[in-house]
């Protein structure tokens, strides 16, 4: 990745015109070729950019832009559109290029996986006398989260989500259709879980005759003692 600190001005060409006057802003050039332009504000959202498949080209300006004080242009041309990126460089106060190695990605504290993994190994939290059966059971469009046995010995399907939606009250519904066919299983309920349930989805859940139940999850994970609290 390169980085540039420098006085500049830009201006975007193709689809839609737009133009930064000169000010000092950073100029990043990413290795996938992608080139954005940075302010000191704005959170993480660029001025402008160019995304990849792009290309870059680093020409001397004419005697007239040079009388205005321009050292260099950079035109960043997108290969599929034709866009233009033109930079137009007065100053260059810093310049330099680092090896950042392929990054491993984002991972998520609290996915979903991590949720079910934690609720197969506190089954207790779906109520006295549950027991786990299996996590992913598969059926006809797609695998359940975790199939469980009440205290009665009868299935019960759980379906897990961080947010809980009315998308995934009409998931477990789903399920619940198909697996009340098996003659092994049925009758078999449902419980949705989550961190967060939606009053809508509660309410259609409730409809459907499906238990909501809120996940805390770092009381799952042994961090939060609730039972040391006074309050």
């Amino acid at each position: 990745m390169r980085l540039v600190i420098a006085k500049c001005s830009v201006d975007y060409a193709g689809r839609l015109s737009a133009h930064l006057p000169m000010a000092t802003r950073l100029l990043m050039i990413k290795s996938d070729g992608s080139v954005l332009v940075h302010s000191d504000g704005g959170s993480y959202k660029p001025l402008n950019w160019m995304s990849p498949p792009c290309s870059i080209a680093i020409s001397e300006p004419d005697s007239d832009q040079s009388d205005a004080g321009i050292t260099a242009l950079w035109t960043v041309t997108h290969a599929k559109t034709a866009d233009q990126l033109v930079v137009s460089v007065y100053e260059v106060q810093h310049d330099s290029a680092h090896e950042l190695g392929i990054d491993p990605g984002l991972i998520k504290d609290g996915a979903e996986s991590h949720l079910q993994k934690l609720l197969a190994e506190h089954i207790h939290l779906l109520g006295e006398g549950f027991t786990f059966v299996r996590r992913e059971y598969m059926t006809a469009v797609g695998p359940v989260d975790i199939l469980a046995q009440d205290a009665s010995g009868r299935s019960v399907a759980v379906e897990l989500k961080r947010n809980g939606d009315i998308d995934g009250v009409e998931q477990l519904t789903r399920y619940l259709e198909l697996m009340n066919r098996d003659p092994h299983l049925a009758p078999v309920s449902g419980v949705f879980a989550a961190q967060t349930i939606k009053p809508q989805a509660r309410k259609l859940a409730e409809d459907r005759g499906i238990r909501c139940l809120l996940l805390d999850y770092d009381a799952m994970r042994g961090l939060d003692d609730t039972a040391s609290k006074l309050f």
